[in-house]
């Protein structure tokens, strides 16, 4: 099994419906629902984003260390958010990084990215280290020095520095067709761009076995202030 530490709007949100329509899956649920994209060649898009659920890193997927339990690391998330007030992204937008399109900030959210070095940082006693086999998974060659050197302390290249919000919807999408899809996710997703996002809870996501799909096991609101 593997855990990680996502923030996912509430089940019953907008946008969860929204990315449960567009992914065909809802990680909330147990089954799938059905995707309704108007062309059938979106659906292979979003096939490895639909896997993981829709989500935002904090975490990064991670075995559980020798002597850690699924149980003791959601009841130290549930403290962990109880301490923690809620950050709010101010404005979301659409964008293309990296070849595949997400939901990021329109612009710098330092609280939201405070609060995701103090999920890394908090969680790590909980991760097993990376074997070789996973090491070598995250393409190291391919990272920079100084993500390399994230990958071996932390289990992922992408914390602190490198990190950047985001809240995955395609898999790599080609240039050439890259048009297209934008066009098509601003449709879908219009009802929430250029408008707020609070950041109000983070959810333990767990892949019970390799490969099967991440389920949400809990999810813990953040403290709102007044």
């Amino acid at each position: 099994m593997r855990a990680a530490i996502y923030f996912t709007p509430p089940a019953d949100a907008p946008l969860t419906h929204l990315a449960a329509a567009w992914l065909g899956r809802d990680a909330f649920a147990s089954s799938s629902v059905p995707l309704r994209a108007p062309e059938p060649w979106l659906a292979p898009l979003v096939a490895e984003p639909a896997r993981y659920g829709f989500h935002a890193t904090m975490k990064a997927p991670f075995r559980l260390a020798d002597g850690m339990s699924a149980e003791a690391l959601d009841a130290a998330l549930a403290a962990f958010c109880a301490e923690r007030a809620a950050p709010t992204i101010r404005s979301l937008a659409l964008r293309r990084i990296s070849g595949f399109f997400a939901l990021v900030p329109d612009q710098a959210e330092p609280e939201l990215d405070a609060l995701a070095a103090q999920t890394v940082r908090r969680f790590e006693p909980f991760r097993a280290g990376l074997s070789p086999a996973e090491f070598a998974r995250r393409k190291p060659e391919s990272l920079s020095e100084r993500q390399r050197a994230h990958l071996a302390e932390w289990g992922y290249p992408y914390v602190f520095e490198a990190f950047r919000f985001h809240m995955t919807l395609t898999g790599r999408v080609p240039d050439e067709a890259a048009p297209a899809v934008e066009a098509v996710l601003l449709a879908r997703f219009e009802p929430v761009l250029g408008r707020p996002l609070p950041v109000d809870g983070l959810a333990l996501f767990c892949e019970d076995a390799p490969g099967a799909p991440f389920t949400v096991q809990s999810r813990h609101p953040l403290r709102i202030e007044p």
